[in-house]
């Protein structure tokens, strides 16, 4: 389980932020870190303020742990996204750090990268509540002088640009397995309308037993007007039609695809189609649903860039109270997501949707630079969050000069920018020829 992240200098966050899970009545608690974690974390804020950064930042940790052994080659450097604005900061090393409680030992690990080496890396743990360092690593010295030696043999091993963690996890060391495994499962999702959409055309997950039916449930509660969802194979006039075509042959050669079709209730009868000929909405749903799935089947993090992309907002809403309710997440697992949708804020069908500790707010200063603060922060309790919110209450609000914004669209038909063949006369849309050659 998250207890913490921290962050400083990459993309717009150039100082260190902190995202805090700990119940804010417990943040000064030297005992807080030994208890449960909470299982939501909205972040709100304005466009371009940093909320998809924050993301992004332990989404890129995670992949370093992950990859780094097998992407990075020896001398090639590391890739980062150091903060592009401040030449004395870009070059500034990037750092990461989490805190974890996982079988019910707190861990912490970090490390900090430049665009050459890793500087830094450590993890410790804290059986008993008392330090135990697994490695602290500072130039060439990484341990204390009781380590085993199975770990100075991975030393050997570890280049200079790769993450000494990434490499021990595939020695299969057992002093950094639990804390390797945690990354392995902390899952993501960007909003689909920012990416090519993946419509599988072989459903591994979907065939997976149990799941078809969780997704049925999901759709007809989501009010979809979808009936149900199957597999369905090719036949064999339709497998030998792909294998003959020179544009088709290479799609799952020597095997029949298989896709998923929704079937919908018409006035004549029930209508089976395609995902792609479903709403954004409905195949957005199709998306995070084996993400939500297997975070709450597995008590593992989900993280979602703008969860509310395309959802109503009741769907919104209910995804979180998947996993704030313990009924439907006994696991403990935790969602950590960006949103615009202020209703979150407030209540729903006259439920809270997300308590006081679970809400976060980023903004930029006039550097560029995004400052990441709770609504716990605040001193009021018995407020209409939404409304003091818009209101510019908690800041992270973006400030719109209506006059810029108004001579900025005007500004486009005074420099010739409209269409040569449209001209918007008096209100109407009028066609204007072409001229020929």
């Amino acid at each position: 389980m998250l207890l913490s992240f921290r962050v400083a200098n990459h993309r717009s966050l150039r100082d260190e932020q902190q995202l805090l899970l700990v119940p804010s009545g417990d943040a000064d608690d030297p005992d807080a870190v030994n208890r449960e974690a909470v299982r939501v974390a909205g972040l709100f804020g304005p466009n371009a303020s940093g909320k998809s950064n924050v993301i992004d930042a332990l989404v890129y940790m995670r992949n370093m742990v992950r990859g780094s052994f097998r992407e990075s080659e020896p001398g090639t450097g590391i890739r980062r996204h150091s903060f592009a604005l401040d030449p004395d900061t870009r070059k500034e090393p990037s750092t990461y750090v989490v805190d974890l409680l996982l079988r019910e030992i707190r861990h912490t690990y970090g490390f900090s990268v430049d665009d050459d080496r890793v500087t830094e890396e450590w993890m410790y743990s804290y059986p008993q509540g008392q330090e135990k360092v697994i490695f602290n690593r500072q130039g060439d010295e990484y341990f204390e002088d009781d380590s085993p030696d199975s770990m100075r043999q991975v030393q050997e091993i570890t280049e200079s640009n790769v993450l000494f963690l990434s490499v021990a996890a595939r020695s299969r060391q057992p002093a950094v397995r639990t804390v390797y495994q945690w990354f392995a499962n902390l899952l993501d999702r960007k909003p689909l309308a920012t990416r090519y959409p993946r419509f599988p055309s072989v459903v591994e997950y979907a065939e997976r037993p149990g799941y078809l039916d969780r997704l049925n449930a999901l759709l007809r509660a989501a009010d979809t007007g979808i009936e149900s969802a199957e597999i369905v194979e090719e036949s064999e006039a339709e497998f030998a039609a792909r294998s003959a075509d020179p544009a088709t042959a290479d799609w799952y050669p020597g095997q029949r695809r298989k896709n998923i079709l929704f079937n919908h209730k018409g006035e004549s009868g029930t209508f089976a189609l395609g995902l792609g000929d479903q709403s954004l909405g409905t195949r957005t749903l199709y998306e995070l649903g084996p993400a939500v799935f297997r975070s709450l089947d597995r008590g593992t993090p989900l993280l979602v860039d703008e969860l509310d992309a395309s959802l109503h907002p009741y769907l919104s809403a209910q995804l979180v109270k998947l996993f704030r309710d313990p009924v439907t997440n006994p696991r403990g697992a935790q969602l950590v997501f960006s949103s615009h949708d202020t209703t979150l804020l407030g209540r729903i069908q006259g439920e809270e949707v997300l308590r006081r500790d679970h809400v976060w707010f980023t903004e930029k200063d006039e550097c560029g630079a995004t400052e990441l603060f709770p609504l716990s922060a605040f001193n009021a309790t018995q407020e209409n969050r939404e409304r003091r919110y818009l209101t510019g209450r908690y800041g992270a609000v973006p400030i719109v000069n209506d006059e810029l914004f108004a001579a900025a669209l005007a500004a486009r038909g005074e420099a010739g920018d409209v269409p040569p063949d449209e001209q918007i006369h008096e209100g109407q849309l009028q066609d204007v020829p072409h001229s020929e050659g």
